[in-house]
């Protein structure tokens, strides 16, 4: 997949809405500020479910603001050429999203206070998740087969790279104080303790009714049919209208694709190249 790739310092990203300049700028200009919350995923991670509940919390459950403005307005991603000058020119505390490895992050983060919540998931249902999305959108080569696509997550040659070397990159800040790790399990499984997590990590107090109505507008079923929230309003050029974004939102899907040798083989895999950070981080069976 990676043959039809934008190569910026080794790591592949789709030609369509990115450039080589707006990379370098990410990373050099963008000046991250103390109060920006930034939202740091792998792609297919559960990235956009995040971006609705941080908002609903910022807003306390009002849904004013994730029934007016597009999920990518509300939480620009900086590495994107639409985005930048968007991220760029917010005011006030900003909501920031982001797929960059660490390495090619903004510098001005590392000796920011700005709060980063990191969301992991099972790398198998990012690979099941990421075949389904790359098939269904029109910046970027779509993958020939799951089979195809599975050894090209394997290799790296997907965009962003490598899933096991983004989390390595991210997870060596996890002891920070303004970086919380969350996996997209245990927001599935026990959505308001993580919820409370959440804001106990950005000093925001909600009330009991007001976490219920947070839960309750950022639940899969009212985001797939909330259009500021479900891409339904992008352009053509970007997606197929099939709604790829929001295809199931359950944990586990692998088990539906991969074949019993694939498993195992991934599991192989996985136990080697994390095998020097502590197991309790990846809390999926």
């Amino acid at each position: 997949m990676s043959d039809d790739n934008l190569w910026y310092e080794g790591i592949p990203f789709p030609k369509k809405g990115y450039n080589t300049e707006i990379l370098r700028k990410a990373r050099e200009a963008l000046v991250i500020k103390d109060e920006d919350v930034l939202i740091i995923t792998f792609p297919k991670s559960g990235t956009h479910w995040l971006v609705e509940i941080l908002c609903l919390i910022h807003s306390k459950g009002d849904t004013k603001w994730i029934q007016s403005v597009p999920t990518w307005e509300r939480s620009p991603w900086i590495e994107t050429e639409p985005r930048f000058a968007s991220a760029n020119k917010k005011e006030g505390p900003r909501l920031l999203s982001s797929h960059l490895p660490s390495h090619l992050f903004p510098k001005s983060f590392f000796s920011s206070k700005a709060k980063v919540i990191y969301l992991i998931r099972n790398p198998k249902d990012v690979i099941i998740s990421g075949y389904f999305f790359w098939s269904s959108v029109n910046f970027a080569k779509k993958p020939k087969s799951l089979e195809q696509f599975l050894e090209c997550f394997l290799e790296g040659n997907v965009p962003y790279r490598s899933w096991f070397d983004h989390v390595h990159g991210w997870v060596s800040m996890r002891e920070r104080e303004n970086f919380l790790m969350l996996s997209y399990e245990e927001l599935k499984w026990d959505t308001e303790r993580t919820a409370g997590k959440i804001c106990q990590f950005l000093g925001k107090k909600v009330e009991p009714e007001e976490l219920s109505l947070i839960l309750k507008n950022s639940s899969f079923e009212v985001m797939k049919e909330n259009k500021m929230s479900n891409f339904s309003m992008m352009k053509s050029q970007y997606l197929v209208h099939t709604n790829p974004l929001m295809r199931k939102g359950i944990t586990g899907d692998w088990k539906n694709y991969f074949m019993v040798a694939q498993a195992e083989a991934f599991d192989k895999l996985f136990q080697e190249k994390m095998a020097d950070l502590p197991p309790e981080l990846f809390p999926w069976e």
